[in-house]
């Protein structure tokens, strides 16, 4: 049987990598005869940068400012033969980097200064296109962090006149109000309700700039609310939106590969509604629905119903914390959990119908 095992990453707990070599090695335990194709994915967020490295280009390392105070060594790609570079916001602002949980303070200091530096990096490396996955990140600043490291609105704007600027994410949010970065992601990055009214207000009056900037209402522009409200400095900065999920399944041949499985395996640290729309899990099982191959799902969590994943065909999704019987065991032994549930998975399979 012909395995295609594509996960996205596994929030802090595993990249993309890891979590596809754990399911391998726990799919060859019950099934050593499969044909097993590693595919890692990314939407854009955490994982964007590493599902990139070794497919394409030159791996660079530049140091640029985190979150907070310090700085961190972020990994970027340039492609030389396309002068394309490949950014991963994450890499300079995404939680990982905090040092530790979220809090109130973290929620409203947390800036995007590193990702501007990543790209001055790419401008001062001939870069012609600049693509900046956007996902993952600590900060809920609208960008202001990034134009601030190229200089200001002006010079920003200016830097990036002639350069293709691609925001890559899956996140159709816009900047502002109900569905906006503040009130849907900021609690995630330990704002509570006083600090998402804090954070509002703020990139209220930072998106009247921006909208100066790009002559054009760029906050209800869908994406525009991605990572914290990167995607709306960008959009403002004359970035259009692709999806990340596609970008990487450009590069990683996902079509070919679809069209060679006869399951296909994914994951994702929490699969949930948000899963179905737009993220890794949604594309795969889209271009799997037309063509009758199964898709299983190995999450950290699992919190839809049968009903939703049968109609966005899903096979069957399968929590990590369930097998391991905790979420903190499933957090902590992440790669080791992982591998058991896909053992138990595939053993589960043994007698799935091929279509050889």
């Amino acid at each position: 049987m012909r395995v295609l095992i594509a996960p996205d990453c596994y929030g802090d707990s595993l990249t993309a990598v890891q979590a596809a070599h754990s399911i391998a090695e726990g799919w060859r335990q019950a099934r050593p005869s499969d044909e097993l194709t590693l595919a890692p994915q990314s939407d854009g967020g955490p994982g964007f940068v590493g599902v990139l490295a070794g497919r394409i280009g030159e791996v660079r390392h530049t140091r640029v400012s985190g979150p907070l105070a310090e700085g961190v060594d972020a990994e970027w790609v340039y492609d030389s033969a396309t002068a394309t570079a490949y950014i991963e916001c994450a890499q300079a602002c995404g939680l990982a980097l905090l040092g530790g949980p979220p809090t109130t303070e973290t929620a409203i200091t947390a800036h995007s200064v590193g990702v501007g530096q990543l790209a001055q990096a790419a401008l001062d490396a001939g870069a012609q296109r600049i693509v900046i996955g956007l996902g993952g990140s600590a900060c809920t600043d609208g960008g202001h962090g990034l134009i601030d490291a190229l200089g200001g609105l002006t010079q920003a704007k200016e830097k990036l006149a002639g350069i293709e600027l691609i925001a890559a994410t899956d996140v159709e949010h816009p900047l502002l109000g109900p569905m906006g970065a503040a009130r849907v992601f900021g609690p995630q990055k330990g704002a509570d309700s006083a600090t998402v009214e804090i954070l509002e207000d703020r990139m209220t009056l930072w998106a009247a700039e921006l909208d100066t900037l790009a002559g054009v209402t760029v906050s209800p522009l869908p994406g525009a609310g991605a990572a914290g409200g990167l995607g709306a400095a960008l959009l403002a900065l004359g970035a259009r939106r692709e999806s990340g999920a596609a970008v990487i399944g450009e590069f990683t041949g996902l079509a070919r590969d679809i069209a060679a499985a006869d399951v296909i395996v994914t994951g994702e640290g929490r699969f949930d509604d948000q899963s179905l729309h737009g993220k890794v899990v949604s594309a795969l099982a889209g271009g799997a629905k037309a063509r009758g191959v199964p898709v299983l799902v190995l999450a950290g969590q699992v919190t839809l119903a049968p009903a939703d994943l049968a109609e966005a065909g899903i096979t069957a999704a399968h929590a990590i914390a369930d097998y391991a019987g905790s979420v903190q065991v499933a957090i902590d032994d992440a790669a080791n959990q992982l591998t058991g549930l896909a053992r138990q998975t595939a053993a589960s399979t043994r007698e799935a119908s091929t279509r050889e």
